[in-house]
């Protein structure tokens, strides 16, 4: 759970390209379903993670390593403000569910 790890105080940070490779989904190489990054990118954030990794292109098909699961460059700001939207809104309402957490 995203947030038992941020219970542990170190900053916890979601890969959300990597979350949709699918290792071996092209036979001899992986696939992936970049269009699913948005959605666990924004979930992530909702849960109060303190950081992202998502892998970027400006052609994915082209990418030598990991395209199926890279988000095109000329999407990324535009999902940035989402998130940077969303992180704001999280983070300053607080996480209720702290009181209710063991340590």
């Amino acid at each position: 759970s995203l947030a038992v790890m941020r219970q542990t105080g170190a900053p916890v940070v979601f890969d959300a390209t990597h979350s949709v490779q699918l290792p071996g989904g092209q036979g001899a190489s992986s696939g992936g379903q970049r269009e699913f990054v948005p959605v666990l990118a924004r979930a992530a954030v909702a849960a109060g993670v303190a950081g992202l990794f998502m892998e970027t292109h400006p052609d994915p098909a082209k990418a030598l390593s990991d395209g199926p699961n890279a988000w095109p460059l000329d999407q990324m700001a535009e999902l940035l403000h989402t998130l940077v939207e969303i992180d704001r809104l999280v983070k300053g309402a607080g996480f209720p569910e702290q009181a209710l957490m063991t340590r």
